[in-house]
C-alpha cells in the first residue's frame, strides 16, 4: 500500500510520544483533523475521483501552532485550484490565547502595567507583537464576539437561567476601578447548556441585572420558569420586574457558606450534616420543619445563624419538587462555578486591563469557548422530558406581591 508523506510525518511524532507524551499526542491530533478538513475542503479524499471535487492537493506547508502544552510543529495542507485552505481548528484554539495578547499588547503600547505584561508574555511563550497585528486581530474577535452576543434566542424556550458575578481591575479615567462581569447561561428546552450573554457593569446591582435581563427578552428568551443565583439583593429585585411569575432559587453552596461561616469551627462540620439532611427529605413542609428544629438548636450560640435559616432555607427550596437529575443539577449555581473560576484565572494574568474594550474581549472570547464546548457535548446536560408537565406555570402568570414564589408556593 503506497504511504504518503502524512503517515510518515504521524509516524515520526508517534515516535518521539516517549519524549513528550502529551505534546506528541496533540500534534498526532491535529494532523489527523488537517487531513480531514483538508479533504472536505476539496470535496474529496487523496486520489480519489469524484464529480464533487473541487481542488488537488498542493504539499505542505510548516506552522508552529503556540498551546498550553508546548509549541506544536505541524504541516499543514496545501491545495491549488480552489480558494487557500486555512486550519478551522486553529482560530477556535486560539481564540481565548489571541484575546489575552491583545490586552497584552494595549497595555504595552499605552504603557501601562510593563512589568505585568512582560511577564504575561514570557508565561505564554515569548510573543512580540506589533501595533498593526494588535489591531487586525482585535477588530476580528469584536465582529465575532458582537454576532454571539446579538443573536436571536426566540428559537426554542428556555426553562432555567443561571446568573453569576465576578469582579475584575479595569483602568478607567487614569483610575483603576473594579468592574463587575455579569454572566447569564441557561438550559434550554431541549437540555441543552449556552452562555446567553454578559455585560461589564460599574457594580452588581438591581439597575444592571435588570438590563441584562431586559436584553434577553428583547432577544427573545421566553419560557424561563426558575433562575438560579446567589443572594444578591439586586438579583432578586430585578427577577421581580423582569421576570414575571419565575421562580428564584437561591444557591445552596452560597447558602451554606454564609450559614457556615456563622459557626465556630468545632460545631461546622455537625451544621453542616444537619442542614444537608434538612435540604434532602422528600418534603417541602418536612424540610422546612427540620430547618426550624435546626434554628431552634443553634439560636442561644448562633442567633444570626438561626435568623439566616429562617429566613432564607425556605429559598433554597424553589427546585425541590424538581425530577431528582434536575433537582440534583439546579439547586446550585454550580454549572458557572468552574465557569466563572476560569475567567478570573485568565483576567488575573492580566491584571489590570487597560481599558472596558479589552476586558470585554478577553471576557467574551473565553466565553464563547465555552459556549462551543457546551454545544459539542454528546450528551444533553438534563433530560428535559422528565420535567413534568403539570409543574410548569402557566406563560405569563402574574406574580404575587412579592413578585418571586416560594417553595410552597410551587
Amino acid at each position: 500500500m503506497a504511504r504518503h508523506k502524512d503517515d510518515g510525518y504521524l509516524d515520526a511524532v508517534q515516535g518521539r510520544m516517549d519524549g513528550d507524551v502529551v505534546k506528541a499526542m496533540v500534534e498526532v491530533i491535529v494532523q489527523r483533523v488537517m487531513e480531514e478538513e483538508i479533504a472536505r475542503h476539496l470535496g474529496a479524499e487523496r486520489h480519489e475521483r469524484s464529480a464533487s471535487r473541487r481542488g488537488h492537493r498542493n504539499g505542505y506547508k510548516p506552522r508552529r501552532l503556540k498551546t498550553r502544552v508546548g509549541e506544536l510543529a505541524l504541516q499543514v495542507p496545501q491545495a491549488r485550484g480552489v480558494e487557500p485552505y486555512s486550519p478551522l481548528l486553529f482560530a477556535k484554539w486560539q481564540r481565548s490565547e489571541r484575546a489575552l495578547l491583545v490586552a497584552c499588547a494595549e497595555m504595552y503600547f499605552m504603557g501601562v502595567s510593563t512589568r505585568k505584561v512582560r511577564h504575561v508574555l514570557e508565561k505564554m511563550g515569548g510573543f512580540e507583537l506589533s501595533a498593526s497585528t494588535v489591531s487586525c486581530v482585535a477588530q476580528e474577535l469584536d465582529e465575532k464576539l458582537t454576532e454571539f452576543r446579538q443573536r436571536r434566542l426566540d428559537d426554542r424556550t428556555w426553562p432555567y437561567l443561571v446568573v453569576d458575578a465576578t469582579y475584575v481591575k479595569v483602568r478607567k479615567r487614569n483610575r483603576v476601578v473594579s468592574q463587575a462581569v455579569l454572566v447569564v447561561a441557561g438550559v434550554n428546552d431541549d437540555g441543552r447548556r449556552e452562555i446567553l450573554t454578559w455585560r461589564l457593569a460599574d457594580a452588581e446591582s438591581e439597575d444592571t441585572w435588570s438590563e441584562v435581563f431586559r436584553e434577553l427578552r428583547q432577544r427573545g428568551v421566553r419560557g424561563v420558569q426558575w433562575l438560579i443565583s446567589d443572594g444578591h439583593e439586586g438579583i432578586q429585585a430585578a427577577v421581580r420586574t423582569q421576570f414575571d411569575g419565575v421562580s428564584w432559587q437561591r444557591c445552596w453552596t452560597h447558602f451554606m457558606r454564609n450559614a457556615l461561616a456563622k459557626a465556630g469551627r468545632k460545631h461546622k462540620d455537625a451544621l453542616a450534616k444537619e442542614l444537608g439532611a434538612a435540604r434532602k427529605l422528600d418534603d417541602v413542609r418536612t424540610c422546612l420543619a427540620e430547618a426550624e428544629r435546626i434554628a431552634e438548636r443553634w439560636e442561644k450560640d448562633y442567633p444570626r445563624l438561626a435568623r439566616q435559616i429562617r429566613d432564607q432555607f425556605e429559598q433554597t427550596l424553589a427546585v425541590h419538587d424538581l425530577p431528582r437529575e434536575h433537582r440534583r443539577r439546579m439547586y446550585t449555581t454550580n454549572m458557572m462555578e468552574r465557569l466563572m473560576r476560569e475567567v478570573k484565572r485568565r483576567t488575573h494574568s492580566v491584571g489590570i486591563f487597560p481599558n472596558e474594550a479589552s476586558c470585554d474581549r478577553l471576557v467574551g472570547a473565553h466565553l464563547l469557548e465555552r459556549h462551543e464546548t457546551w454545544q459539542c457535548e454528546r450528551t444533553r446536560y438534563l433530560v428535559m422530558d422528565r420535567l413534568d408537565a403539570r409543574r410548569q406555570p402557566p406563560e405569563g402568570e402574574a406574580a404575587r406581591a412579592s413578585g418571586v414564589r416560594t417553595a410552597k408556593e410551587l
